[in-house]
């Protein structure tokens, strides 16, 4: 298994994890709160990372039919990876602050630029990376 194979699986690993720890996270804020809700992004946050875990598996499963060299390839899953967990990041902070506004309602850098580069970085990557396996095995 090499590198890039390896890294997704852990990326998998890291946001199945998060998703229960979130999980945990959100049952605590749903049994203390008066109307039994958790605040929106900590449910964001819980049920994105169990959304990237899965997402994870299949980049995993697809660069193991890869055509690119190893080193191409952790440069290739990196970036959809770290835009994974970068929003998850993001999430649990909005959660960890109770904000409960719509993130996007103002725009600034984050929703404008950073999410210019999630769109690139995620489906350029995953573009890559399936386009390798329709190569290796279909063409």
């Amino acid at each position: 298994m090499n590198l890039a194979v390896k890294i997704a699986l852990l990326a998998s690993g890291l946001f199945l994890l998060s998703g229960m720890l979130t999980g945990v996270w959100k049952y605590a804020k749903i049994m203390s709160s008066p109307e039994h809700c958790a605040p929106v992004y900590v449910d964001i946050a819980h049920r994105a990372s169990f959304f990237y875990s899965f997402a994870s598996l299949v980049i995993a499963k697809l660069l193991e039919f890869s055509p690119f060299s190893s080193n191409v390839q952790i440069l290739i899953v990196t970036f959809p990876l770290a835009y994974f967990v970068l929003t998850v990041i993001g999430y649990i902070k909005e959660g960890f602050f109770n904000r409960t506004e719509n993130m996007f309602a103002e725009r600034n850098f984050i929703t404008t630029w950073f999410m210019y580069g999630l769109i690139a970085g995620e489906i350029g990557g995953l573009l890559l990376i399936l386009g390798g396996f329709i190569y290796t095995q279909f063409l």
